[in-house]
C-alpha cells in the first residue's frame, strides 16, 4: 500500500473518533477529499519543479506512535534555549510532554491546540481563525484532515509576552519510520508583542517525515518575531507550511535557519490585509552532502503603503541542492508599496546546485519594487588578502562566509539565540571562530 492510500484508509478510522459537533469536523472532511483528489505534489507542478518527494514517500511510515515515549531533560536540554527563561510547548512523537513543557493561561494562552479544539470557551476563536488563511493545497489539506495536536498561542490585545515561546517537536526513533503532522494556531491581538522559536528535532537515525502547518494572525499594530531553527538529522525531512495574515500597521518577521535534515521545504506565505504593514523574511542556508532545501515564499500586497523585505543567503557544499522560489504580488489597490527581494548564494563545490527564481507580479503603478539573485564562489581577492595576513585557508573561508551571512544574523533580536546560531554556523563550516558576530 502506498503512502497516499495508507493515509486515506487511516483517516476513516481517525474520523470515527471525531465528534459530530466539533468546530472543525466539516473542514476535516473537505480537506481529506482535496488530498484524495490532488495527492502528493510532483515536479509537473511549477512550484515543485525543483523538488521531488518520490524518495521520501517510499518509507513505511507509522502515522502515530504505538506507545507513549518519555524523555529526560538531560537528553534534550541542548536543544532548548536554556540560557534564558522561556515558555515551552514540547511534543514527543507528536504527543504533548507536560514534563518538558512550561505553559500558561495567566493573561495569555500558551497551551495545546487539542485543548482549544475541545473546550467550548475556545470555540469562538477556533471558528474565527482556524484554517482561515491556510491554502487548500494537497499538503496543507492533508495536515488539516489529521490535525489534532500542536501549539495554541493567543495573546490578547495590548499584551507584551515577557519571555520567548519555544515550540519543539521531538521524534525519538522508537518507530522505524514516523510521519508527524503538527498544527499550530497563533493569534496576536491588537498592539501585542511576542517572540516565538520553532524547532523540529529527530533524536535518532530513523526516518521521520514532518508535514507541519502554522497559521499566524497579527491584528492591528501587532509585532510577531518568529524564528525557525532547522538543524535536524540527515534522515529527517520537513515540509513546513506557514501562513501569516496581517492587519493595519502590524509587523511580522520570520527568520529561517536551515542547516540540517535530508529534505526541507519551507512554504512561507504573507498576506497584507491592512495598510502600513511591514513583513520581513530572512534566511540562512548552509548545506553539505546531498541535503536539499527549498524556500518557496509569497508576499501578497493587497492594501497600500506597505513594505516587505526578503533576504536569503545560501552556502552550498558537496552535492547539496538549494532552491529559492520567491514571489511578490502587488495588487492594483496596493499603491505606495515598497518591496525588496534578494537571494545570494555561494557554491563551495562543483557538484553543488542552486535553482533560483525571484518573481514580481505588479499591478499597481506607484510602487518601489526590486528583486535580485546572485550565484558565485568565494571572492578570490578577499581570500588572497586574508591569506597574506597569516590567516589559514580554512579560517579565511569561514570569515568570508560569516561576513556573507552577517546582515541576516544582525537582525536577530534575541541575543542568546543569536549566539546559538553563530555556534551552529561555526560547527557547520568546521571552525571555531573565537568570537560572536
Amino acid at each position: 500500500m502506498n503512502l497516499k492510500n495508507k493515509l486515506l484508509s487511516s483517516y476513516l478510522a481517525f474520523e470515527d473518533h471525531l465528534e459530530e459537533d466539533s468546530p472543525i469536523h466539516d473542514l476535516k472532511s473537505k480537506a481529506i477529499k482535496i488530498f484524495e483528489t490532488e495527492g502528493f505534489p510532483t515536479r509537473k507542478q511549477e512550484e515543485w519543479k525543483y523538488t521531488s518527494l518520490n524518495s521520501l514517500l517510499k518509507a513505511d511510515y507509522s502515522l502515530a506512535p504505538r506507545q507513549e515515549n518519555s524523555l529526560e531533560v538531560k537528553d534534550v536540554r541542548k536543544f532548548f534555549l536554556h540560557d534564558i527563561d522561556t515558555y515551552k510547548i514540547v511534543f514527543v512523537d507528536g504527543v504533548y510532554s507536560s514534563f518538558l513543557s512550561e505553559t500558561t493561561h495567566d493573561k495569555i494562552d500558551v497551551c495545546l491546540l487539542s485543548a482549544a479544539l475541545s473546550k467550548p470557551k475556545y470555540r469562538p476563536v477556533i471558528e474565527t481563525y482556524f484554517n482561515k488563511v491556510a491554502k487548500e493545497d494537497s499538503l496543507t489539506s492533508l495536515n488539516t484532515a489529521f490535525a489534532r495536536e500542536g501549539a495554541y498561542i493567543y495573546i490578547p490585545k495590548h499584551r507584551e509576552v515577557e519571555k520567548p515561546i519555544e515550540v519543539i517537536n521531538f521524534s525519538t526513533g522508537n518507530e522505524a519510520a514516523l510521519m508527524l503532522q503538527p498544527r499550530n494556531l497563533i493569534i496576536v491581538g491588537e498592539n501585542a508583542h511576542v517572540q516565538i522559536i520553532e524547532r523540529h528535532q529527530s533524536l535518532s537515525k530513523n526516518a521521520v517525515l514532518t508535514n507541519s502547518v502554522t497559521e499566524i494572525f497579527a491584528e492591528k499594530r501587532a509585532f510577531v518575531d518568529y524564528y525557525k531553527i532547522q538543524n535536524d538529522e540527515v534522515t529527517a525531512s520537513l515540509i513546513d507550511n506557514t501562513y501569516i495574515a496581517q492587519e493595519d500597521q502590524s509587523n511580522c518577521r520570520v527568520h529561517t535557519f536551515s542547516f540540517g535534515g535530508n529534505m526541507t521545504r519551507n512554504n512561507l506565505n504573507f498576506y497584507q490585509n491592512g495598510e502600513r504593514c511591514d513583513s520581513t523574511l530572512k534566511g540562512i542556508t548552509i548545506l553539505e552532502g546531498k541535503q536539499h532545501v527549498d524556500h518557496n515564499t509569497l508576499v501578497h500586497h493587497i492594501e497600500p503603503n506597505c513594505e516587505s523585505h526578503q533576504d536569503y543567503k545560501g552556502i552550498f557544499g558537496d552535492a547539496s541542492t538549494g532552491v529559492f522560489n520567491g514571489k511578490v504580488i502587488v495588487e492594483k489597490e496596493a499603491q505606495k508599496t515598497d518591496a525588496f527581494q534578494q537571494n545570494n548564494n555561494i557554491l563551495i563545490d562543483d557538484k553543488a546546485t542552486i535553482n533560483a527564481k525571484p518573481q514580481l507580479e505588479i499591478f499597481a503603478d506607484d510602487v518601489k519594487c526590486s528583486h535580485g539573485c546572485t550565484i558565485g564562489q568565494l571572492n578570490e581577492e578577499a581570500m588572497f588578502y586574508l591569506r597574506t595576513r597569516g590567516i589559514p585557508e580554512k579560517e579565511a573561508q569561514a570569515l568570508l562566509m560569516y561576513a556573507f551571512a552577517n546582515n541576516v544574523l544582525e537582525s536577530v533580536k534575541i541575543p542568546e539565540l543569536k549566539k546559538r546560531i553563530n555556534k551552529l554556523i561555526a560547527t557547520k563550516i568546521g571552525v571555531s571562530m573565537g568570537f560572536d558576530l
